[in-house]
């Protein structure tokens, strides 16, 4: 019970919260717009020594750039899918790439599930997406659940490892930051297992928490308050959508001249 209580305040917090949906569901991406002042960030939040081979190799070759990003519901925004992130990053990575490639991002919603759980079906999603780079979003469920944090970190190896044999690059993506779920569920257990797997796989690691306690800390973003609803939301997420996209991008190690300018 207790679980179910933080789990629906954490997905209540800020309204990132959104119904289910189908992972081929994609919503015409946003038009980009430039980065407000609002989605600045210190260098060293986006900086990741871990490469995408896979992603530079595809966009070298001219190939279709296909992303897919596995979740929770705080992937996705209420009757707004193309200001969610996942849409955000898709529209500056078209804006960003040459013209010529092709670049779709897909979601896969995995509302309500543990690292484990979701780990046990990317054999099966994997061979029916064929993604060249997943965006693996876990560790809420698991800390809300007050799941061991040894048997966290083996579920998350195991998820990695069928990804990367599966043929994809890979990057993890931890809890998001609420201020006022912060007292009420043990999240650093979650943070660190997350980053010794992505150091033991030399997978890049979008440390999303401690970007949105950045913007909370330095007052770009008033994250506690839930007054402002929907439009804290789409504001939050456009940012984590650009911030995204350049972590990508740079992880990826691109040339300026395979980028637009």
């Amino acid at each position: 019970m207790k679980a179910k209580v933080l789990l629906s305040l954490i997905l209540l917090c800020g309204s990132f919260a959104a119904p289910v949906a189908r992972a081929d569901d994609a919503a015409p991406a946003a038009s980009p717009a430039p980065a407000p002042a609002a989605c600045e960030l210190p260098s060293y939040l986006l900086a990741s020594e871990s490469q995408l081979p896979k992603v530079a190799d595809a966009i070298k070759a001219g190939k279709p750039l296909e992303i897919l990003v596995v979740g929770s519901r705080s992937t996705t925004i209420p009757s707004s899918e193309g200001s969610s992130y996942p849409a955000r990053m898709e529209a500056i990575l078209k804006e960003k790439l040459p013209a010529s490639e092709v670049v779709h991002v897909s979601v896969e919603i995995q509302s309500k599930k543990t690292a484990e759980e979701t780990a046990s079906i990317f054999v099966k999603l994997m061979e029916a997406k064929t993604p060249t780079l997943v965006i693996w979003q876990t560790g809420t469920v698991d800390a809300i659940r007050s799941i061991d944090p040894d048997e966290f970190r083996s579920a998350v190896t195991e998820g990695v490892v069928a990804l990367q044999k599966a043929g994809a690059d890979v990057v993890l993506m931890n809890l998001q930051y609420s201020p006022r779920t912060e007292t009420m569920i043990s999240a650093q257990p979650f943070l660190d297992n997350m980053r010794v797997v992505a150091q033991e796989h030399d997978i890049p690691l979008f440390d999303r928490f401690a970007i949105m306690r950045q913007w909370n800390d330095q007052g770009q973003f008033d994250l506690f308050s839930p007054s402002r609803g929907p439009e804290l939301a789409k504001q939050v997420h456009d940012c984590l959508g650009r911030a995204l996209a350049r972590f990508v991008i740079d992880a990826a190690h691109l040339e300026p001249a395979q980028q637009q300018n």
